[in-house]
């Protein structure tokens, strides 16, 4: 592998340490706070869709009539990763999106997915995400988020994207999260089957295959300009600190999700006394 990609991996590790072992993770130990993880994650799980569209956009040609668009290498590794992300198979062998597989997932266990199905129809609509923030009730921990990954989308800077898609989102999922899904659905198996099928969906094509092939793609993208690999570095610095952002928003929704319980079950011992 290039060594400059050796080379950020090793400059990004503690930041990918903090989230790997970020305390959210222990929290989730219910249903309940699965729910609460998916809804904030969603998001995370669309814009993700949307920035890979870009790098699509700006590397292929996508207009007619057709012509040859940068290199064919890079061609092949975006459009690999686009038919993978966009036309996968659910636990059924149905084509499906890994967004809207993670939708079926959210609906099976019962969380809530009004605030991303009402953003994505806002934003459909008129194409104003600060309407679309608004009306949905967005959490700011998820619309920090999703502005950064707009913000390096609209830099037009593919070397950035390409950073950012290939280290910011990739690889991020850790085992011990996995073990406590899984431990969930050996308990509640008609709730988290499909969610359990999406995580090992995601780190059969997305932590082993596609990361590869993101790789590469980076690699050729900054290619020997010293300048693209600092920006791209910097990019994905930024990136992984909005994902510790958003898993301190999960955390604190939790936290605060058990005190409300905690403080109506009170009341109702009060009430009855």
């Amino acid at each position: 592998m290039n060594a400059r990609i050796e080379q950020i991996k090793k400059g990004i590790e503690p930041l990918r340490q903090e989230i790997i072992n970020h305390k959210v993770y222990a929290e989730i130990q219910t249903i309940e706070d699965v729910k609460v993880f998916m809804q904030y994650h969603v998001f995370a799980v669309w814009d993700f869709m949307s920035l890979l569209k870009a790098l699509q956009l700006k590397l292929t040609c996508t207009s007619v009539p057709w012509f040859p668009k940068g290199s064919a290498e890079t061609r092949y590794l975006i459009n690999e990763i686009v038919a993978g992300e966009e036309s996968d198979v659910d636990g059924e062998g149905i084509r499906k999106s890994h967004f809207e597989l993670y939708l079926d997932a959210m609906q099976q266990c019962g969380a809530d997915t009004s605030a991303i199905e009402t953003f994505v129809a806002v934003l459909q609509e008129t194409g104003d995400f600060n309407q679309a923030f608004t009306v949905s009730a967005t959490p700011e921990a998820v619309k920090d988020f999703v502005e950064f990954t707009f913000d390096v989308i609209s830099s037009d800077r593919e070397h950035r994207q390409s950073a950012v898609f290939t280290f910011g989102r990739e690889d991020l999922i850790p085992g011990m999260f996995i073990s406590i899904i899984n431990d969930l659905h050996k308990k509640f198996p008609d709730s988290l089957s499909i969610f359990k099928y999406y995580l090992e969906r995601h780190i059969e094509v997305d932590g082993d295959h596609h990361s590869q092939l993101a790789l590469q793609m980076t690699s050729n993208l900054c290619g020997d300009n010293e300048q693209n690999w600092l920006e791209a570095e910097q990019a994905i610095r930024q990136a992984l600190q909005k994902r510790i952002d958003l898993w301190d928003g999960v955390y604190d929704a939790i936290m605060q999700m058990r005190k409300s319980s905690s403080q109506k079950q009170e009341a109702e011992v009060i009430d009855l006394v």
